[in-house]
């Protein structure tokens, strides 16, 4: 595999930003370019990765998988268990629970959330205006020592405790290889609610063509997060059709 190179292009752009302003599209089409092209990216059908988490001093290994069509999840391999979580078939999203080990469905407003995201792959940003989302540069900033350009992202908005709310991330591209290295958000519910979450990206490593980051942490702004080592990337694996089905051995609690 081979590690992210500045592209010419992106080169030139670096030289004349002083000249001339750029515009958020500008940085997305460097972006695109940069890591392999947009008309290779869209071509993407699925992407399997194979991974380690650190939790608790621990390294749990797990697998992610995700499909054009809107199929996903994430597979944990621990203590000789497998568990599934974020697990969506196209229409239902179940996991299983951590202290029963049963399959059990999302309610309908996490799976309709769920269901509007799952319209971003491979990359949010691809043809991000037929799905009415909108972009802002808001300027440049410092992220962990690396200058970026900030681009605010608004997608479709979300149901939140039965009340719609905007969908807003916010993105950080470096300035030198236009690749984006931090992704911060506000958590809508939970114990979090009200936080920062991010998501920090780094290690850009080639896969048959295509530039995907192989170190990641994940987590709440000013906190330490949950490091994530990408061992592998497989891109258009062969997938069961039935491996994201709701288990028809498990029944729910009537």
């Amino acid at each position: 595999m081979k590690t992210l190179k500045i592209s010419l292009a992106a080169l030139l752009i670096s030289f004349l930003a002083p000249l001339q302003a750029q515009t958020a599209d500008d940085i997305l089409a460097n972006y695109f370019e940069n890591v392999g092209g947009l008309e290779k990216m869209m071509s993407i059908k699925g992407v399997k990765m194979t991974a380690k988490v650190s939790q608790g001093g621990m390294e749990i290994p797990l697998e992610i998988l995700q499909l054009n069509d809107g199929r996903q999840m994430t597979i944990i391999n621990f203590q000789g268990k497998e568990i599934k979580q974020g697990v969506f078939d196209g229409n239902t999203l179940w996991s299983h629970n951590f202290m029963t080990m049963k399959a059990e469905k999302s309610d309908a407003e996490a799976t309709a959330n769920f269901k509007l995201n799952s319209n971003d792959f491979p990359d949010s940003f691809i043809n991000y205006k037929e799905k009415g989302y909108t972009v802002e540069l808001m300027g440049k900033e410092t992220i962990d020592g690396a200058e970026t350009y900030k681009i605010k992202l608004v997608k479709e908005p979300i149901m939140v405790d039965g009340k719609q709310e905007e969908d807003v991330s916010f993105y950080f591209f470096d300035s030198e290889n236009y690749v984006p290295i931090a992704v911060q958000s506000e958590v809508k519910s939970g114990p979090g609610k009200g936080m920062t979450s991010e998501v920090t990206m780094s290690d850009y490593q080639e896969v048959d063509g295509i530039y995907f980051p192989f170190s990641m942490t994940q987590g709440v702004k000013g906190q330490p997060g949950s490091p994530l080592t990408i061992e592998s990337i497989v891109l258009n694996p062969t997938v069961e059709d039935g491996a994201f089905a709701f288990p028809d051995e498990i029944k729910e609690d009537k």
